[in-house]
C-alpha cells in the first residue's frame, strides 16, 4: 500500500486541510449565535470567515509539485493529504487530500461562497434572517470542499449528503411563491440519487476491502460484472446531481424560486459535485464499467446539448432559461467524460470551472435584475441598455462568455468535448460530434435571442422603473400618461422606424416642470453588487486567454486515472 514508503507527515499541508473544512464550519456556527439586532454584523462575520477560507484554498497550491519528475505511485497521489484511522475495523480512513483535479474546483467554492456571503451584506431576500442564510451558506461549503477533499468513499458520500439539508433550507426559506414545492422536488431527487450512491459505495467498499480511492483507483479488487453493476448505480446517482438529460427536471423548478446566492451556489458548485464524482469516483473505482457505458453517455450527452438549446428557444423566463442553459452546459461536460481520454476529460473540467463562473455571474445579474424590476418575464423586459447600461454590459458579456466565444472561458470546454470525441473516432463518435457542433450553434442562438430581447428596444416600464433618475420616468411620463398614445412596442428592434425619428411639433410637446434633482437616487449597481461580479468577469477573462491555468495540473492525475484505458 502506498502509505508504506510514503505517509504524510503533519505540517503545514495538514493544518491548512483541515482548516479549510473547520474555518467556515466555525463560521455558521459563531454567525448562527449573533442576536437578530446584530443581523447585519453577523452577515459581515460570515464573510470574513468566507474570505479566510477561500485564502486557505488559494495557499494549497504552494504543495503542488512543480518538478516535472514528480512521481505517482500507483494510484493518485495528492499533492497534501491528511490520513488518519477512522474506523480501523471496517478498514475506513479519514483521508482528505487535494490534487490537480479537485484543486480548481476547491478554489471556485471558496470564492463562490465568499462573493455570496458579501452579497448578503447588501442584499437579503425576502424569507427570514439574513444570519441564517449566511450560516447556511457556511455549511454547504463544508459540504462542497469536504466532496472535492475526499479521498475516501465513506467520507465522500457523507459530505455529499451534508449539502441536502442547507440547500432545502436556502430554497424552502428565502425562495420565490413556490419554493416549498422546488425545495421538496430537490429533496426527492436527491434523496433517489444518494440511496444508489450508497448502494454502489457499499459494493466497492465490501468486494475491495477499503474506500481508499488511491487504493482503488484501477480497480484492481473488482471484477468486470461488479464494475458493470457499480457504475451504473453511480452514473445515474451523479447524473441527478449534476443534473444531466433526462434526470434535469428538478434544476429549473429549483433554480426559478431559489434566491440569487442559492441560485449562484446550486450552478456554480453544487452541479460540480456531480461530474467530479463521475470522474473521480465513477471512472476511477469502475473503469470497465466506464468503458462499457460510454457510448450511451455520450448519446445521452448531445441529446442534452439539443434539447437545452431547444428548451431554451422557448423559454420566456429569464431564470429558467439560464437553468435549462445549464443542461446543454452538462451534456459538453458528459460527453467529455464519455470519450475516456485525457482531453476530454480535461474538457470536463475547464468546462466545470466555465460555467461555475459564468453561470454564477448570470444568475447574480438575473437577480439583480428581478429584485429591480419585480419580473423575470422576457415579455415584460427590453431596453435594458437604455436605463442601466452597465447591467447590460455586463449581461452581454457574460451571454457571449456563455455561448462559447473563443477567448472567453466557455470556449474551452465546448471545443474540446467537440475535438476529443472526433479523436475517439469511429461513426458513432464523429457523428455525436458533429451533433454537438450543431448544439453549440443553437446555444449562440437563444442566447443572442435573449440579448435582443432583453436589451434591445424599447424600454418596458419595468425596465424604466431601473433609472431611479430617470427625468422621464419621474416627471414627464406621469404628465403624459392620461393623454398620450399607448404605442405597441415592436417585436424587434427597428432604428430606421418612422417613429424613432419623427419630429414632433412643438405645440404637441407638453411643458414639463423644471428637471428635478434627485439627491438620494440610487446608482445604477451597488458596491457589493461590483464586489461580487467583478472577479467572475476577470476570471472568465483569465481562464479564457490562458486555459492552462486550469488544465496544466490535470495532465498527470488523469493520465494515471484513465491508465486502463490505454
Amino acid at each position: 500500500m502506498y502509505r508504506d514508503y510514503l505517509e504524510p507527515a503533519w505540517g503545514l499541508p495538514q493544518v491548512l486541510l483541515i482548516a479549510l473544512l473547520v474555518v467556515p464550519l466555525l463560521g455558521a456556527g459563531v454567525v448562527a449565535l449573533y442576536p437578530a439586532a446584530r443581523d447585519r454584523q453577523a452577515r459581515i462575520v460570515a464573510t470574513g470567515f468566507a474570505t479566510v477560507t477561500f485564502l486557505i484554498a488559494l495557499a494549497l497550491v504552494s504543495f503542488r509539485p512543480w518538478d516535472v519528475g514528480w512521481f505517482y505511485p500507483p494510484g493518485l497521489l495528492p499533492w497534501a493529504q491528511v490520513d488518519l484511522d477512522w474506523v480501523p475495523a471496517l478498514g475506513l480512513d479519514f483521508h482528505l487530500g487535494v490534487d490537480g483535479i479537485s484543486y480548481p474546483l476547491i478554489v471556485l467554492t471558496g470564492l463562490l461562497t465568499a462573493l455570496c456571503c458579501a452579497y448578503t451584506i447588501k442584499k437579503v431576500p425576502v424569507g427570514g434572517a439574513g444570519r441564517s442564510l449566511a450560516a447556511l451558506l457556511l455549511v454547504l461549503e463544508v459540504g462542497v470542499l469536504g466532496t472535492f477533499l475526499a479521498f475516501d468513499l465513506i467520507l465522500f458520500f457523507l459530505f455529499f449528503e451534508v449539502v441536502l439539508l442547507p440547500m432545502y433550507a436556502v430554497i424552502a426559506g428565502w425562495g420565490g411563491p413556490r419554493r416549498r414545492a422546488a425545495a421538496r422536488k430537490f429533496v426527492l431527487y436527491t434523496l433517489v440519487g444518494s440511496v444508489l450512491l450508497l448502494l454502489g459505495v457499499l459494493i466497492v467498499v465490501t468486494q475491495s476491502g477499503t474506500g481508499d480511492l488511491v487504493v482503488l483507483t484501477g480497480a484492481i479488487d473488482l471484477n468486470r460484472n461488479t464494475q458493470y453493476a457499480v457504475f451504473a448505480l453511480l452514473a445515474v446517482a451523479f447524473a441527478i446531481k449534476a443534473p444531466l438529460w433526462p434526470l434535469h427536471t428538478w434544476l429549473p423548478d429549483a433554480h426559478t424560486e431559489a434566491p440569487t446566492v442559492g441560485s449562484v451556489i446550486l450552478a456554480g458548485v453544487l452541479l460540480k459535485m456531480g461530474t467530479y464524482g463521475l470522474i473521480r469516483v465513477g471512472v476511477g473505482v469502475a473503469p470497465l464499467g466506464a468503458a462499457w457505458a460510454a457510448p450511451v453517455l455520450g448519446i445521452l450527452a448531445v441529446i442534452a446539448i439539443i434539447a437545452g438549446a431547444l428548451i431554451c428557444l422557448r423559454q420566456t423566463e429569464l431564470k429558467r432559461l439560464i437553468a435549462y442553459s445549464s443542461v446543454g452546459h452538462m451534456g459538453f461536460v458528459l460527453l467529455g467524460i464519455a470519450t475516456l481520454s485525457v482531453t476530454g476529460i480535461q474538457a470536463a473540467l475547464i468546462g466545470n470551472i466555465a460555467h461555475g463562473l459564468i453561470t454564477g455571474l448570470l444568475f447574480f445579474l438575473a437577480g439583480t435584475i428581478k429584485d429591480r424590476t419585480g419580473t423575470g418575464s422576457l415579455n415584460q423586459l427590453s431596453g435594458l441598455r437604455e436605463t442601466s447600461p452597465r447591467l447590460a454590459g455586463l449581461f452581454g458579456f457574460a451571454a457571449i462568455a456563455s455561448l462559447g466565444l473563443p477567448g472567453l472561458a466557455g470556449f474551452w470546454g465546448e471545443a474540446f468535448a467537440v475535438v476529443a470525441a472526433v479523436q475517439r473516432g469511429g461513426p458513432l463518435w464523429s457523428t455525436l460530434a458533429t451533433i454537438a457542433a450543431v448544439g453549440g450553434a443553437l446555444t449562440a442562438a437563444y442566447f443572442l435571442r435573449l440579448l435582443r430581447r432583453l436589451t434591445h428596444g424599447l424600454p418596458t416600464p419595468e425596465v424604466r422603473a431601473l433609472d431611479p433618475t430617470s427625468y422621464e420616468a419621474h416627471v414627464l411620463l406621469p404628465s403624459v400618461a392620461p393623454t398620450a398614445p399607448v404605442v405597441p412596442r415592436p417585436a424587434i428592434f427597428d432604428y430606421s422606424a418612422p417613429l424613432l425619428f419623427t419630429k414632433v411639433a412643438p405645440a404637441e410637446v407638453p411643458t414639463a416642470p423644471a428637471r428635478p434633482v434627485v439627491a438620494d437616487a440610487a446608482p445604477e449597481l451597488s458596491w457589493a453588487e461590483w464586489l461580487a461580479w467583478a472577479p467572475l468577469v476577470l476570471l472568465t477573462l483569465a481562464v479564457g486567454v490562458l486555459p492552462a491555468l486550469i488544465i496544466t495540473d490535470t495532465l498527470a492525475p488523469l493520465t494515471t486515472l484513465l491508465g486502463v484505458h490505454r
